[in-house]
């Protein structure tokens, strides 16, 4: 299977990585020619996965309609934001019969269209079955270093999960199928504003027991507002929900949950962000997931809160205060 992967981050070299190590021939595309230079003359991407080896039946390439020729699998690992340019690109050199799997996470600030909307929108109609989704509790670093990995590609057609679900599948790194697109997709992307919350806990110096709890209240958002947009329940308390939740909320390998530490603890939010060095989807999807609960007139204080550092002025542990001090009721109200 000729297989290409457009985003040359982590994540896309990961992934990329994993396809090239079952043999599948890949190519891998991005605007960045100093990394697609590096990863086709010393075989590594040590800008963002320094030291780790890549397959050698993986290249590299700087024009798209060359990267995507004839490939059977496409896979999308673009910032959520520039996704729409990217697939306007892609439409008119993408192969007939070829599956697209969108490892994007996030919601678009302007439509309010999560990436599956984005890309029913923007590619051609018959490209729509194949489309697909993979998320999960996955940290490009250690899916790059073949540490065992789970994950779920989620899609409306089952030949197409299914391939999806073939192609990636190894000895480290192991995929489920799902049919509930939706509530992978907003999974993905809300739990990025909680891993936030949970980095500001921490740098508060709340301790363990603050951060189970925002565990807990984040996965109740999530699941408030995939549900409100037409998910399944049952699939927040799996991979792409629970899953991804609890991995990205507690670990410094979380570029969001780091974020929300620098801001705990003080620091202004360029200065964060500048260090990262990459993408933090948090900081974009607080925008576009405060616009979604009150479009769909769901309540997200933890969201709400993080939007409010992020955007309206007010400190970390001002926003803790007013969490804490919330008029009371039931757990499981609403």
């Amino acid at each position: 299977m000729r297989c290409a992967v457009l985003g040359a981050g982590s994540w896309g070299t990961a992934l990329g990585g994993i396809l090239a190590a079952k043999g599948w021939p890949v190519t891998v595309w991005d605007i960045d020619l100093e990394v697609l230079e590096d990863i086709r003359i010393s075989g590594r991407n040590s800008r963002y996965l320094p030291g780790i080896d890549l397959p050698g039946t993986l290249t590299a390439e700087a024009a798209l309609s060359v990267a995507v020729a004839d490939a059977q699998l496409v896979v999308l690992v673009v910032p959520s934001h520039v996704t729409r340019r990217v697939a306007e690109q892609l439409g008119p050199h993408l192969h007939p019969d070829a599956l697209v799997c969108c490892a994007a996470k996030g919601i678009e600030i302007d439509t309010l269209q999560t990436m599956s909307g984005v890309l029913h929108e923007v590619l051609p109609t018959r490209t729509h079955p194949q489309l697909t989704f993979l998320s999960g509790p996955s940290f490009a670093v250690e899916v790059a270093r073949h540490l065992p990995t789970a994950v779920t590609v989620a899609g409306t057609r089952e030949a197409a999960r299914r391939a999806v679900q073939e192609a990636f599948s190894g000895p480290s790194f192991r995929v489920y199928t799902s049919e509930d697109v939706m509530g992978v997709e907003v999974a993905g992307c809300v739990k990025n504003v909680v891993a936030i919350a949970s980095g500001m806990c921490d740098g508060l110096g709340f301790g363990a027991n603050a951060r189970a709890a925002l565990i807990t209240r984040g996965l109740v958002e999530i699941t408030r507002l995939a549900v409100a947009m037409g998910a399944q329940p049952v699939t927040l308390a799996g991979l792409s929900g629970m899953g991804d939740l609890i991995l990205t909320c507690s670990s410094e390998l979380s570029r969001n949950y780091r974020v929300g530490r620098g801001l705990g603890r003080g620091r202004p939010l360029g200065d964060v962000v500048a260090e990262l060095g990459q993408v933090a989807e948090g900081v974009v999807n607080a925008r576009s997931t405060l616009a979604l609960a009150r479009r769909h007139q769901v309540d997200m204080p933890i969201s709400a809160a993080v939007h409010a550092v992020l955007y309206e002025g007010l400190s970390a542990r001002e926003a803790a205060t007013a969490l804490m001090t919330r008029a009371l009721k039931p757990e499981t109200d609403g």
